[in-house]
């Protein structure tokens, strides 16, 4: 018999259940044998009333200890208040929750501080890297993951490279270190770390095959401490170094001289306070293909690896890498989440990872062994992970050493930047994967054998399950999934875990969801009128549990990640509560329609539109892959600057919108200018169905990051 609804009976009831929640959570997160760092108490694992660190505490865990919100009342979650942004489009950081305050960057690095109650504006700070170095605005498009907090200080890393630190009350600038040089392809998006008094931070540029390292600095005074490289350099540079030399010695060729490099650790680290010292995730090669890198042989050290350091000196203590002799863009740059496991009946000290290339691993954190490793999703280009030798067993022709091959997991892999989660009440990682397959192309070989150009990648879509998202409940003692949730599209958000048991994450097609973390149903999901590639946080403002995510979809990938949001659509930061009553502001609609303008007047040769297709491979980091726009900037064939000559000389040649992220681009003549606007006009006849479509262009090595 259905009975009538009281929301007052169901808020007691429901009361009677928080407080059981919260009394098992308690008592779970008091078992210091179960999982955390054992060093500390459990119960500090995570975030608590603040969320002060990108990954909730040190260990990385993106787990909070709050119960006010779980899952006997997730579904009265509501709107408390939402934030416009003005000028952002890709919002991918992690925001920080400190005493009230809500501190988190746009697209370009910009800081701001907002009362976490209401959303009001308390100061911001841009850095401005238009005005100090534009030219590194031609690396990357305008992507930032975020700060860092320790004691009353914000710590930024602006694309150009600059460390800056900032008051946390005032935004006032108290100092700014330049981490990469200004002439270097060099260029930051990821969200430094602080511990022990020192903020340390990495650089992107492995696909333009940048040398890849991280710099310590003395929180307080910003002098530089300590250095390490995640490749050696020349021989003279690497004597002395036992780390260098030893990673020397599995690369082949004069690799310093050739233009070769990688392993730009863009993303994850993780500081261990049990065991003083900070894991280090590198990134991919650069080139892609090992036999131009290293012709011959050798895995190619500190690419794709996990390194451990001394964080007192930067000293190398262990590595393990996911992937010797890297040839797809895989990458182990993903968050790590330090924690205690038990296996066969022991605790271990352990860290894991989920790197692009599709397997699970766990690992020792005090030794750097491999202690297990599986497929969390398709990956073709091994077979397993030897656990004697802990290196992969590789499927035939994988480096497409013998040709042509298509495997799985693309570049993007099968779980990215976006963070998974750990919650010590479950014992499950929630990692946010996708799936997609790439076709590797190798480039013509010389009379010696040796590639003549870089790989030629295309992504393809093969199986059923292409192009969708998953996320996946991983039981990381057992390696096997306890649950999965099907998404529709790819490029999803990261997770956060709660001792609500609770499982948020923000997707693609625009729902911030709630799940319960031991089975997976969904409870509660909310419209935000836009994707959401970042990671919720929860926090308490005023004895209050609040959740924030920023929404601000986009990325590299072209029509890959292409959603229907649109680059004028409003960028904003959501934040709910329990019985919130705030409304969705107006909102434009998701939309896949392409909207090409022409003037049929105009007329280009084929030979000129050939040219400009080959030039504006240097452009598909911000205006997508085949002019396939993913909402960072606006769909070039909808524009009306390439209708007209002066229009687009102005701003690809002189700099007119280099203040909005364009930047200027002085050695291309004003003919190459025009080879560029005629295939940007071909491309938007064939929306228009006026030509044929032009050959597909390959997903370049340039992928910003």
């Amino acid at each position: 018999m259905q009975g009538s609804f009281s929301p007052e009976k169901e808020r007691a009831e429901g009361d009677k259940l928080n407080k059981a929640i919260a009394f098992a959570a308690a008592a779970l997160l008091g078992l210091s044998c179960y999982v955390g760092l054992s060093a500390q108490p459990a119960a500090t694992i995570g975030a608590g009333d603040n969320w002060t660190r990108t990954g909730a505490g040190d260990e990385e865990s993106n787990f909070s200890r709050l119960t006010m919100i779980n899952a006997a009342n997730a579904r009265r979650l509501g709107l408390a208040w939402v934030k416009e942004l003005p000028g952002e489009h890709v919002l991918e950081a992690t925001p920080l929750a400190v005493d009230g305050v809500l501190y988190f960057t746009g697209g370009y690095a910009k800081v701001y501080a907002v009362d976490a109650r209401t959303g009001r504006t308390l100061w911001t700070y841009d850095p401005e890297t238009w005005k100090f170095n534009p030219a590194k605005l031609r690396y990357v498009f305008g992507v930032n993951r975020g700060l860092a907090y320790d004691a009353g200080r914000l710590f930024v890393a602006a694309i150009d490279g600059r460390l800056i630190a900032l008051d946390a009350k005032s935004g006032k600038v108290l100092w700014s270190a330049e981490t990469v040089d200004r002439n270097t392809m060099h260029t930051s998006s990821g969200a430094p770390r602080v511990f022990k008094g020192k903020v340390i931070i990495g650089n992107s540029g492995a696909d333009f095959y940048m040398r890849g390292y991280v710099t310590a600095y003395d929180a307080a005074t910003g002098k530089k401490l300590w250095q390490f490289y995640t490749i050696p350099g020349s021989p003279e540079e690497n004597k002395g170094d036992p780390a260098m030399e030893r990673a020397a010695a599995t690369w082949s060729g004069d690799y310093w001289k050739t233009g070769t490099g990688g392993g730009t650790p863009w993303n994850g680290m993780t500081f261990d306070a049990e065991l003083n010292r900070i894991y280090i995730g590198t990134g991919n090669s650069g080139p892609y293909d090992p036999a131009l890198r290293s012709p011959g042989n050798g895995d190619n050290l500190y690419l794709a690896s996990i390194v451990a350091l001394d964080p007192d000196t930067g000293k190398y203590i262990w590595h393990y890498q996911v992937n010797p002799r890297e040839a797809w863009d895989y990458k182990a740059t993903a968050n790590m989440i330090a924690t205690t496991l038990v296996i066969d009946g022991k605790p271990r000290k352990v860290l894991m990872q989920a790197p692009t290339n599709g397997f699970f691993y766990v690992l020792d954190r005090e030794t750097g062994k491999l202690i297990s490793a599986e497929k969390i999703g398709k990956a073709t280009w091994a077979e397993r992970i030897d656990l004697t030798t802990g290196r992969p067993v590789d499927a035939p022709n994988n480096r497409y050493q013998n040709g042509e091959t298509v495997i799985w997991p693309g570049t993007l892999g099968v779980h990215n930047w976006q963070d998974m989660s750990f919650s010590p009440l479950t014992g499950l990682v929630y990692v946010p994967t996708m799936q997609m397959g790439e076709r590797f192309k190798p480039a013509p070989r010389n009379a010696a054998g040796v590639p003549t150009a870089d790989v030629s990648p295309n992504f393809v879509s093969v199986d059923a399950d292409d192009g969708t998202g998953t996320l996946v409940a991983w039981d990381p003692v057992a390696q096997k999934p306890r649950w999965r949730t099907r998404q529709k599209m790819m490029w999803n958000g990261g997770t956060l875990a709660t001792a609500g048991n609770l499982v948020f994450q923000g997707t693609a097609d625009g729902y911030l969801t709630v799940n319960d973390a031991s089975d997976g149903r969904l409870l509660w999901r909310f419209f935000v009128g836009m994707g959401i590639v970042a990671r919720p946080i929860t926090y308490t403002a005023g004895g209050k549990q609040y959740v924030s995510v920023l929404a601000g979809y986009g990325g590299y990938g072209g029509s890959i990640i292409k959603s229907g949001w649109r680059f004028e659509a409003p960028r904003r930061l959501f934040t709910f509560a329990l019985d919130g009553k705030a409304k969705l502001p107006p909102t434009p609609p998701w939309d896949m329609r392409i909207r090409a303008v022409d003037d049929p007047t105009q007329q280009f040769a084929e030979a000129d539109i050939a040219a400009g297709h080959k030039l504006f491979q240097n452009c598909v980091a911000c205006h997508g892959v085949d002019l396939v726009a993913t909402g960072f900037t606006r769909d070039l064939r909808e524009s009306s600057v390439p209708l007209q000559r002066e229009a687009l000389w102005s701003v690809v040649h002189d700099g007119a919108l280099v203040s909005s992220g364009m930047p200027r681009f002085p050695e291309l003549t004003a003919t190459q200018v025009e080879q560029i606007r005629a295939y940007i006009r071909a491309e938007a006849r064939v929306v228009l169905g006026k030509r044929k479509p032009s050959p597909p262009q390959n997903e370049l090595p340039n992928a910003p990051h």
